[in-house]
């Protein structure tokens, strides 16, 4: 090889060391952004449920039932079984199933009586073929069983036109007037789904936010980002010295406490010589994506602790939670107790979990995978839509909340009758993106609180530290906050008093069980430290039974822990300390859209 051949080869490795490395048109960090951008498309369109998860548990069973030689047995022997009855009860036009959706009359008549008889024994098909499989896991048998109910559900003869013998009926009667009027109704859905006015109240419904609801008199003393505390006006010449603070949950406006003044749990209390405060939360936007779990005890409990203390000052507090604002007051009691503040008159507690280990249906939309869709399906405004929120719920009754309306509105064009629940359910509220994510990571999948590793300060927090007494509502047909799982308080607060009701109704007409409501009755029980431990059923056989509503009791349950003396109803608000009154009640915040 020449000298010059030398040289170049020798210039030719330089300039190759020198070079920088060809540039990655698509490097790891742009890959993750087209990961969550395709991720939080997806999760818009399923509404932050995994689709993931619904294979995962369809596979799980498959495998399993693959390598379930008898169960597949039982699933086929079922089949020719239910198909035999099928052509014994087409053949001596046997009556409809005991089941609420086919009661009326149509159902008893052939075909419709068929009808009924095949969905039912498809029910127990799914059932039986559903049910758990050695080797599966628990989270993915749960999963299953509920999309499988859904499914069925969905497919009841009940929920078509032609094979509703009511829906015919009614077409017949009317001349078909009634699917004319359903179409109507349809359209002017879609038409408010179009400007997105879906899950508002209606333009001419009844019940109006501070005039027909949330209009028991009072004034809101206080405003900062995230609340308002309204003080109410007293109706009795003398009150209890120990005021009342309501901390309603967030995920819904606070006047599910003060509906229509007949069934008004504030009026009601004040009219039974209470001084009563509530947290109105706001109705967070996009700027309020980073408010935190901790922000909602400083910004909200704390700060209207901080108020009523000062309104009315020198009395401890009786203290009122419901469903997450429960919880929350579990939170910010524990850190009271731990850090020796003793402010706290006694804590009471609506449909409010502590321990989450069974939480219900609603823990099968909860583990890491899911949160991260439902983070990426928050993440575009910054907050949970209340039309989510509002879709996981209905999907817990479906029958009740999804089908039975359905048809009633769009085959039998009946507009329904408006009622004041209903109404405050259709006024839905938005969570924060990161405390909605922390208080499901922290609480319901992680359950932080009930195993002693919820920190506050930098420093864990337990029930267990928590001595006032306690007063504890559960409702039997709860499917939010299920009573067993609310029961489970008393394995966690273990010093002083608790009081357990266990009332009929659900997590909302459970709990607005105002006195003289037809067909209402309750249990009720006590237990201290020194009792002996009840499982939930066990407590339940042996609990008092008491007819009517459970308000009076609570009512003297508080007047019982407060002082004898009473005194004169203290002023509203107090200018002179920075809390003049800023607005009649309820307020701005409860209007917010």
């Amino acid at each position: 090889m020449s000298a010059k051949d030398k040289t170049a080869g020798s210039a030719s490795r330089a300039a190759s060391v020198d070079k920088p490395a060809r540039r990655r048109w698509f490097d790891a960090a742009l890959a993750e952004r087209v990961n969550e951008q395709a991720t939080r498309r997806l999760a818009g369109l399923t509404g932050g449920i995994a689709p993931a998860r619904v294979v995962e548990a369809y596979v799980d069973w498959l495998l399993n039932l693959a390598a379930s030689p008898g169960r597949m047995a039982e699933i086929v022997e079922s089949l020719l079984r239910d198909n035999g009855d099928l052509l014994r009860a087409a053949i001596g036009r046997a009556g409809a199933p005991d089941d609420p959706r086919y009661a009326g009359a149509g159902w008893q008549r052939w075909p419709f009586s068929l009808f009924a008889q095949a969905a039912a024994r498809r029910d127990q098909l799914i059932e039986l073929a559903t049910r758990p499989l050695p080797g599966m896991s628990r989270d993915n048998s749960d999963r299953l069983r509920f999309y499988a109910q859904l499914l069925a559900d969905a497919l009841s003869p009940a929920n078509l036109p032609l094979t509703n013998p009511e829906v015919i009926a009614e077409t017949r009667r009317s001349r078909g007037r009634n699917l004319v009027a359903g179409a109507r109704l349809a359209a002017g859905d879609v038409w408010r789904a179009v400007r997105g006015k879906t899950g508002e109240p209606a333009a001419d419904s009844p019940f109006v936010v501070g005039e027909t609801v949330a209009c028991t008199p009072g004034k809101v003393i206080y405003r900062n980002r995230l609340i308002e505390v309204i003080q109410y006006t007293p109706t009795t010449p003398t009150v209890h010295a120990e005021p009342v603070l309501m901390v309603p949950a967030w995920i819904m406006k606070y006047y599910i406490l003060d509906l229509q003044p007949q069934n008004s749990m504030i009026r009601w209390l004040v009219s039974r010589g209470h001084t009563v405060f509530s947290i109105s939360w706001k109705n967070p936007g996009p700027e309020d994506r980073d408010l935190t779990m901790e922000d909602y005890r400083s910004l909200g409990f704390l700060d209207a602790l901080k108020v009523v203390n000062t309104v009315v000052p020198a009395q401890k507090v009786h203290a009122v939670g419901y469903c997450v604002g429960g919880t929350l007051l579990s939170i910010c009691a524990a850190a009271m107790a731990r850090d020796g503040d003793d402010r706290l008159a006694s804590i009471t507690l609506f449909a409010a979990q502590t321990d989450f280990t069974e939480a219900g249906e609603l823990k099968l939309f909860i583990d890491e995978l899911s949160l991260y869709w439902l983070e990426q399906a928050m993440a575009k405004r910054g907050v949970l839509d209340s039309k989510q929120m509002g879709a996981a719920f209905a999907l817990l009754r479906p029958r009740d909340l999804i089908w039975s309306p359905l048809v009633a509105r769009y085959f039998l064009g009946k507009q329904g009758e408006a009622f004041d629940i209903m109404a405050w359910n259709a006024d839905g509220t938005r969570m924060p993106q990161r405390m909605h994510a922390d208080y499901l990571r922290q609480l319901y999948l992680d359950n932080e609180l009930a195993q002693g590793r919820y920190r506050i300060g930098g420093r864990s927090v337990s029930l267990g530290d928590v001595r006032v007494p306690l007063f504890v509502v559960g409702t039997v047909t709860d499917h939010v906050a299920p009573w067993r799982s609310v029961y489970k308080i008393r394995n966690l607060k273990r010093l002083g008093h608790t009081s357990f009701v266990l009332t009929t109704g659900g997590h909302n007409a459970g709990i607005v069980s105002e006195p003289g409501r037809p067909r209402r009755h309750f249990q009720f029980g006590s237990w201290d430290q020194d009792s002996a431990y009840q499982s939930p059923e066990e407590w339940q056989a042996g609990a008092e039974r008491r007819e009517g509503s459970w308000w009076p009791t609570w009512q003297e349950w508080l007047a019982e822990r407060s002082t004898p003396a009473v005194a004169e109803p203290p002023a509203i608000g107090n200018a002179a300390a920075g809390y003049p009154a800023l607005a009649a009640a309820p307020g701005d915040y409860v209007r917010q859209r």
